[in-house]
């Protein structure tokens, strides 16, 4: 029977596309777009900022890994006075620098992939992932180096079916192709609790993140369905027909770097 970890990546490696239709594809349909990633002037509550604040004195540190413009981070400042930010995007970088700037707090960055660069990355108060485990095959590493780098608590967020899950229907239409639904975040605890860390989920609703108008979310949906220019209109008819839900499911997950070890 295979590990909890052997199971995460079994499902995630399930997620890829058959050649034929990559190759078709005129650009990478593994975007990230910015826009996505932007930061509001004031940031909702949610139970995963919770989480993080609770343990956080004035004057502490976050570190915030696959940061985009640093929502996770932000929302906990203050009291934290410092934040950094590790992504291997540099747009996103400079986006995180120039909140960082503009809310009056002390920043460093750190470019690059997780747990490539957890060497060169400091130790912070609490460090944060948010919407970033779905993209990681070989999980272990990746939450074993998270909790090295906090000295109080980790706390993950990630929606309760993969993001890319929204796109079924996508490809059934345009490609006649089936789509995994697979894994989850209690397969992640899973994988945790294999560790050694005593993780916690709490489950809520949150607002989806969405495309600032119809016609990006249909030019993103279009590169990520590996379709020609020339088919956007088909795509912008698409959404029209099936528009995204205005709330999804989500986990926080969040440990105590005492409870290693247990």
């Amino acid at each position: 029977m295979s590990s909890p970890a052997q199971q995460w990546r079994t499902a995630l490696e399930a997620w890829a596309l058959p050649d034929e239709i990559v190759n078709s594809a005129p650009q990478s349909p593994w975007i990230h777009p910015p826009v996505l990633f932007e930061v509001p002037d004031t940031i909702a509550p949610s139970p995963s900022h919770d989480r993080a604040r609770e343990v956080l004195v004035e004057g502490a540190t976050v570190l915030d890994v696959g940061c985009g413009g640093g929502i996770a981070a932000f929302a906990l400042t203050p009291p934290a006075t410092h934040v950094i930010g590790v992504d291997h995007q540099p747009e996103m970088l400079a986006m995180f620098r120039a909140n960082a700037a503009a809310r009056g707090v002390s920043v460093e960055t750190v470019d690059g992939f997780w747990p490539e660069v957890a060497l060169r990355t400091p130790v912070a108060d609490v460090v944060t992932a948010h919407h970033v485990v779905y993209n990681v095959a070989d999980i272990e590493p990746f939450l074993l180096a998270l909790d090295d780098h906090a000295s109080s608590r980790v706390v993950l967020e990630m929606p309760d079916h993969h993001p890319l899950a929204s796109m079924s229907e996508a490809w059934r239409r345009f490609w006649n192709l089936e789509r995994p639904d697979g894994p989850t975040p209690a397969e992640l605890l899973d994988v945790l609790r294999e560790l050694g860390l005593d993780a916690q989920r709490e489950q809520w609703r949150g607002p989806m993140r969405v495309e600032q108008s119809p016609e990006q979310a249909a030019h993103f949906m279009r590169i990520r369905l590996c379709l020609p220019e020339s088919r956007e209109g088909e795509v912008s008819d698409f959404l029209q027909s099936h528009p995204a839900p205005p709330v999804r499911e989500l986990s926080t997950i969040w440990w105590d770097v005492a409870s290693r070890g247990a």
